[in-house]
C-alpha cells in the first residue's frame, strides 16, 4: 500500500470514528436520567473511541510528513 492509499485509509477510518463517536455521545444525551448503567457504557465506549480517533490523527500527521519529506527530496533531487 503506497503513503497516498495510507492516508486515504487514515482518512476514512477518523471520518468513521469520529461520526460514531457523534453517533454515541447523542444518545448519551437521548437517555435522560434514568438508564445510568448504560449512560456509563455508551460514554466508556465513546472515550476509547476518541483514543482511537486520536492515534489515528497522529498517525495521519505521520503520513502527511513522509509525503512532505519525500517530495522535498524529490525537489532538492531536481
Amino acid at each position: 500500500m503506497s503513503i497516498q492509499e495510507e492516508l486515504h485509509q487514515v482518512e476514512h477510518d477518523l471520518a468513521r470514528l469520529r461520526a460514531e463517536v457523534f453517533s454515541l455521545r447523542r444518545q448519551v444525551g437521548d437517555l435522560g436520567p434514568t438508564d445510568a448503567a448504560e449512560r456509563s457504557a455508551l460514554i466508556s465506549m465513546a472515550d476509547q473511541q476518541e483514543g482511537l480517533a486520536d492515534e489515528l490523527e497522529e498517525r495521519r500527521a505521520s503520513l502527511l510528513k513522509r509525503i512532505g519529506d519525500a517530495g522535498h527530496a524529490k525537489a532538492q533531487d531536481s
